[in-house]
């Protein structure tokens, strides 16, 4: 009997480009295509199903085995930290993991640097950003935001953010400067532990039809 697959798919962003991915891969993706709000869809051409949720849960619905396979940003991988095998760099979804402040407080924030002072970084990536600072040495008060990270600066609640951009369009808009660059992200496919080994043959086959693409 063939093993049904299932695979978490983040919402937002990912989505698209995750379906074009699949889709060039030789996957039946006419379930994305339905008029519905619906979290569970099941391709029977492929006997796969995928779940569609937030970025942030996808590791972890892969990790405690209610997914087999995910697809994922490097950036969500490294914040939640999730025990699954990261496969596959699937090359789509570039991004960047950025420091960013006011452009009228950049002196200030260097500053800061320079002399090791203590600063406030809005964030939603919080583990991210204490092993930043901690690498450099730096005390750091990080403001936990679940969106619009961006006004921070702006509404004088933080001296910088840590916050992912693509095209920093976002951060020209809000008068918003970048400093550095502390990685750069990629989508990555996941995978259950258990499930690799369980369905191993499966899994290898969708492995195979995905780097034919992105090869």
């Amino acid at each position: 009997m063939k093993h049904t697959i299932k695979i978490a798919v983040p919402k937002g962003y990912l989505l698209d480009s995750t379906i074009t991915l699949l889709k060039e891969a030789g996957y039946d993706t006419s379930c994305f295509e339905e008029d519905s709000r619906k979290l569970f869809l099941h391709s029977k051409t492929d006997n796969i199903k995928y779940i569609i949720t937030r970025p942030m849960d996808v590791p972890v619905y892969v990790e405690n085995g209610a997914c087999d396979l995910g697809f994922v940003g490097k950036d969500v991988l490294l914040e939640t930290e999730s025990n699954v095998f990261e496969l596959l760099d699937l090359g789509i979804g570039k991004c960047r993991i950025i420091i960013a402040t006011k452009d009228d407080c950049v002196e200030k924030v260097k500053d800061h640097y320079e002399h090791f002072g203590s600063i406030k970084v809005a964030t939603k990536y919080t583990n991210i950003t204490k092993k930043y600072f901690e690498k450099k040495g730096m005390q750091v008060e990080i403001i936990k935001l679940y969106g619009s990270v961006e006004l921070a600066p702006i509404l004088g609640i933080a001296d910088e953010i840590l916050d992912i951009t693509a095209t920093g369009k976002t951060m020209v808009e809000n008068n918003l400067v970048e400093m550095e660059t502390v990685f750069e992200s990629t989508t990555r496919l996941i995978a259950n532990e258990v499930s690799y080994r369980v369905k191993n043959e499966i899994i290898e086959n969708f492995i195979n039809s995905l780097k034919k693409v992105i090869s």
